[in-house]
């Protein structure tokens, strides 16, 4: 069955467009028959009643906002007529509502590679990263070498580099937040093995560096200074085709599904975002926890207005007082700045039908499904705890996504209504909410939730997307990959020198 507009809650006092809706359609709500007084695009609200201005309009069974004027039933509601409610820090009170979680024991496995430190990788790969912006073009250089030398095949899955803009004239947090980043990327398992190059002179110094790694395998992590020696690209090839031939002789092993660590993550969101594909991460999710694995949501702007439902599921009251330093550090980074806080969605955001930032949070935060919070990481902190966990990172598409790989995550998820092509240092599968989408964007999207609207049931889309996934842990390259759209973005703050 195809719908033609979704009614999410019993509370709710709008209903979402599916497709576009002319004016005087009719809308069957109920014992109510609701006539259009003009067009709805698709994925916007239709207003279910009369609203007066500072009336509450609620979707998801929660307000999304209150009417800034007077709205009639059958208009369309838009960021034209709601406002947002929220203002400000705020106090919160730990409010646990027991989370039933289902433990299932699974034989599950996915086809990866287990490492000399015994965590596991979905890739194997030969990575080259610069410590400092300024030998990004060496970096480049070397990798188009050893592609034209060694073209990936049995053993090693790519040779990518990964230039950057940072690594000096950075201070305080900057600086660490940069180093941190490097580093998680060195050691993630992804890597079959990789070079560190440095200029010689930038405040993120060779030796500093390697301290951070601490004890790290010396056989597949190398490094090369470029002020030390002579020929850069010569010296660079020579340990590159060393790291290559180790890295070859990896191969994949049956891996417990328990070991994978999965980042979620929305951009381009619309209307159906909450309705479809963020639903469909949160199912995943509360799938991949009970079977022992890891899940972890960041994009803590997009938790404003809808934190408290979080907070509320954190497992300890430490868990919760994290989660709030979480919220309020965030908003005092903005208020800092002197930046509205609530000054989201985007303009694409509104145009594909959301109109607050309670609309979005709430549709957001649908990706970490109904599991425990199990702890919260600070920006550049490595995972620790299974389970769901938050994330400190901005919403930014490619900062976040980035944050999500450093801390661990073997994929990113990311969930999007109008689509993009952008990809991660890990894989970053794409999951339209709509199928339109999906039919238009074949080389960007991976997985289509749109079905949802088209009479398909969670339980079996769920469990096509498991399989999806798997193979993709597997080998399967996702789309980001099969086009080479793999990037990083580090989160500055600061004072560039």
């Amino acid at each position: 069955m195809k719908y033609t507009y979704i009614y999410i809650d019993p509370e709710d006092n709008v209903a979402v467009a599916v497709g576009n809706l002319k004016k005087g359609e009719r809308l069957r709500i109920g014992d109510r028959d609701i006539r259009l007084k003009e067009d709805v695009p698709a994925g916007h609200k239709v207003a279910l009643c009369d609203f007066n201005p500072g009336d509450h309009v609620l979707k998801y069974g929660y307000p999304i906002g209150h009417a800034c004027r007077a709205i009639v039933c059958g208009e369309w509601v838009n960021e034209k007529n709601i406002r947002t409610n929220l203002e400000g820090l705020q106090e919160y009170i730990y409010n646990p509502h027991p989370v039933a979680e289902a433990k299932e024991t699974s034989s599950l496995t996915f086809r990866g590679y287990r490492r000399k430190n015994g965590e596991a990788g979905i890739r194997n790969e030969v990575w080259i990263i610069p410590t400092v912006g300024c030998v990004n073009g060496i970096v480049r250089r070397l990798a188009r070498r050893l592609i034209e030398e060694a073209p990936c095949g049995e053993g090693v899955d790519a040779i990518v580099a990964f230039p950057h803009n940072f690594g000096c004239s950075q201070l305080g947090d900057d600086h660490e937040n940069t180093r941190k980043i490097l580093r998680n990327m060195a050691l993630h398992p992804n890597a079959g093995a990789v070079l560190i190059v440095g200029l010689g002179c930038e405040n993120n110094q060779i030796d500093a560096f390697r301290e951070m790694l601490a004890d790290y395998d010396t056989e597949r992590i190398r490094f090369m200074e470029t002020q030390q020696v002579g020929d850069e690209v010569s010296e660079g090839m020579q340990i590159l085709r060393e790291l290559y031939a180790l890295a070859s002789q990896d191969r994949r092993t049956d891996i417990p599904l328990s070991e994978l660590k999965v980042g979620l993550k929305c951009g381009g969101s619309d209307g159906f975002s909450g309705i479809t594909a963020n639903p469909l991460l949160g199912v995943f999710s509360d799938f991949l926890v009970s079977r022992g694995g890891t899940t972890v949501l960041t994009e803590v702007p997009e938790m404003f207005g809808a934190e408290t439902l979080l907070m509320n599921r954190c497992e300890s009251e430490e868990v919760f007082r994290k989660t709030v330093r979480l919220i309020n550090d965030f908003k005092s980074y903005f208020i800092e700045n002197k930046q509205p806080v609530y000054e989201n969605p985007s303009p694409g955001n509104k145009a594909g039908g959301i109109s607050t930032l309670e609309e979005k949070s709430l549709g957001c935060t649908q990706k970490a499904g109904k599991s425990a919070v199990r702890d919260v990481l600070l920006y550049g902190d490595r995972l620790t705890v299974k389970g769901l966990n938050l994330l400190s990172a901005p919403g930014n598409d490619l900062v976040a996504a980035t944050a999500l790989a450093a801390c661990g995550c073997h994929i990113v998820l990311f969930t999007t209504g109008r689509g993009t092509p952008f990809g991660t240092f890990v894989p970053t599968v794409k999951i339209s909410t709509n199928t339109d989408l999906y039919l238009r964007k074949p080389g960007w999207i991976d997985f289509n939730a749109g079905s949802l609207l088209e009479g398909d049931d969670m339980e079996s889309l769920c469990t096509r997307f498991a399989d999806c996934l798997i193979g993709i842990a597997g080998g399967n390259p996702a789309g980001n990959e099969k086009n080479g759209y793999r990037e990083i973005a580090i989160f500055k703050t600061g004072v560039t020198l």
